[in-house]
């Protein structure tokens, strides 16, 4: 197990090194601060259980949001998968299921970003069905 989880922070140290190259800092600062995020807010629940926020908001500046948006790339998914893998190597449980949400803001502090977390029940594809009507 150990030589697979170092495989898989080898991977994920690429994935962020390529992001630093393509994009300057901000997708590994973003996901420094999620992580910063995640660890800051854990729940001990029990010895076995430690539960943490699932669903992280990401408030972009304008201007960070449209080179973002202008790439095309999915970073929110990026993020996310990067997010459950620190997660899982921490051994925590998430609230629900984990989401990371990227959205454009123009009262982001210096410009730059702002990361907020909040535990977001899981809703049923019925349930939100229901609640859109």
């Amino acid at each position: 197990m150990g030589a697979l989880s170092a495989l898989e922070q080898a991977m994920e140290h690429g994935w962020e090194t390529l992001w630093a190259r393509i994009v300057g800092r901000e997708p590994v600062e973003l996901l420094e601060a999620l992580r910063n995020e995640c660890d800051s807010n854990v729940v001990v629940c029990s010895e076995s259980r430690v539960v943490v926020p699932n669903a992280y908001d990401v408030e972009l500046a304008d201007f960070a949001y449209d080179e973002l948006e202008r790439r095309g790339s999915d970073v929110g998914q990026e993020l996310t998968d990067s997010l459950a893998r620190h997660g899982e190597r921490r051994g925590y449980e998430w609230a629900g299921p984990l989401t990371v949400h990227i959205t454009r803001s123009g009262q982001v502090p210096n410009g730059r970003y702002r990361v907020v977390s909040r535990a977001m029940p899981h809703v049923s594809a019925e349930g939100f069905q229901l609640a859109a009507r």
